[in-house]
């Protein structure tokens, strides 16, 4: 029998911002930790989405504050294919807003 992990605060309010993150729209691991009430937390925001395993979860649309892709646990072409479906511009691995 699986029995699925409790999430923390943390994670719970990482995931409320994240799960409102309108399609063709991101923000940065930063812009998230901001967000969720944990300003500076944007390493332990990419720790979360490394962990996300639901597709309903759109970590995707998460990227780095430069604009860089940042890590995807489906890989990096995943995510790139994920987001060009969703009209999000991308040049040189970068998102261009």
């Amino acid at each position: 029998m699986h029995s699925k992990t409790q999430e923390s605060f943390f994670e719970q309010r990482v995931w409320k911002v994240v799960s409102a993150i309108p399609r063709g729209q991101v923000l940065s691991y930063t812009a998230v930790a901001k967000k969720a009430g944990f300003p500076g937390a944007a390493r332990a925001v990419g720790s979360v989405m490394k962990k996300n395993f639901d597709i309903a979860r759109p970590c995707h649309r998460v990227i780095c504050s430069d604009g860089a892709l940042g890590q995807y646990n489906r890989g990096v072409r995943q995510k790139v294919l994920l987001l060009k479906r969703e009209g999000v511009v991308i040049t040189n691995g970068r998102v261009i807003k």
